[in-house]
């Protein structure tokens, strides 16, 4: 099934990250709260994963979505990593503020797909995933086993075939790499029949360039969508203190701050809030079907989605360009490429 056709309707995704408490503790009356609001509102796109919060994140996210009726919505999550419950388990050493109980394990093999499918299943409290996303098989990964490429051999004679064949049998619509870099996806392309890539943290107002010029022309001729993460640079560009997932002690590059003073300068020029235009630049690409944002509460969640919403004057692009803060060929809202 193309991606446009799964998404139809559905740009929009409520990102999981927030509720697995990756980076600050979230109650479940706030997750549940955040969760129910952006359905209220309309949002019909979920995407999360075994890693965020080592469980945290699928159960509450559950909670919520195995009350509702299965087709009214696009449900996505990731495989990759397996988790065990266990007396004596390392959760707080990848999430401090997670109560999860498991032990992790990567494992790209096909037995390793299925079982970690049918735990997100379980965990999630649904009958089917729509989109499967193989996960974090990246160099900037540094919890991998080993080598990230041969860690990628293993997915690609074991994850991605028996993934393809789920996709053709019907038991899930889609599939590709969730990665926050851009080599795992071009070679994917490569050698697998994948649908979907998530793209995260690489195609934002403060970084494109690469996406733009590398990773989308190939995927064009492959038929390859994106949907698209990190948008927002994990926060940074709304006012974040956090750049790309790193830690608060994370030295974010010079370049970053001041990449972002001066796209805040000229959205105060058109008053024009930097997060709106944000999201909307992230999902103007043709081949960007989907965005995923994490929302830590509802104030957030209903913010976001009014974002797409929201109109921005054509000269506040035609600006940036201007003064080279995005690509000339880079697509804006209401373009046609």
């Amino acid at each position: 099934m193309k991606a446009l056709e799964i998404f139809q309707g559905k740009p929009f995704g409520l990102g999981g990250v927030p509720f697995g408490n990756e980076f600050a503790y979230v109650t479940d009356e706030v997750a549940y709260a955040t969760i129910e609001a952006a359905w209220t509102a309309g949002v019909r796109y979920y995407d999360t994963s075994p890693w965020y919060g080592l469980g945290l994140a699928e159960r509450r996210l559950g909670t919520f979505l195995h009350k509702q009726t299965r087709g009214e919505y696009v449900l996505s999550s990731k495989v990759g990593k397996l988790l065990t419950a266990s007396r004596v388990n390392n959760a707080k050493e990848y999430f401090p503020f997670t109560p999860s109980p498991n032990n992790l394990r990567y494992d790209y093999t096909a037995d390793g797909v299925k079982r970690s499918i049918e735990d997100s299943l379980q965990r999630l409290g649904v009958d089917a995933l729509d989109i499967v996303f193989v996960h974090d098989l990246s160099p900037d990964n540094p919890w991998l086993p080993g080598p990230w490429e041969e860690q990628f051999e293993i997915a690609r004679h074991g994850a991605f075939p028996a993934l393809s064949r789920m996709r053709d049998e019907g038991v899930i619509k889609g599939w590709g790499l969730g990665v926050n870099s851009p080599e795992p996806i071009l070679k994917l392309i490569d050698v697998a029949d994948a649908d979907i890539c998530l793209l995260a943290r690489q195609y934002s107002l403060i970084d494109h360039e690469n996406a733009l010029h590398q990773v989308f022309p190939k995927a064009r001729e492959r038929g390859m969508s994106f949907v698209v993460g990190s948008s927002l640079n994990a926060g940074f560009i709304s006012g974040s203190a956090r750049f790309n997932y790193g830690s608060e002690n994370y030295k974010i590059p010079v370049e970053a701050i001041e990449k972002r003073d001066r796209l805040h300068a000229v959205a105060a020029r058109y008053g024009v809030d930097l997060r709106t235009a944000a999201l909307q630049f992230s999902i103007a690409p043709d081949v960007a079907v989907a965005l995923v944002v994490g929302c830590a509460n509802p104030q957030q969640a209903l913010a976001d989605y009014t974002s797409l919403k929201t109109a921005i004057p054509p000269a506040f692009w035609s600006d940036l360009r201007s003064e080279d803060l995005i690509e000339d060929d880079a697509a804006i809202p209401g373009s046609e490429s």
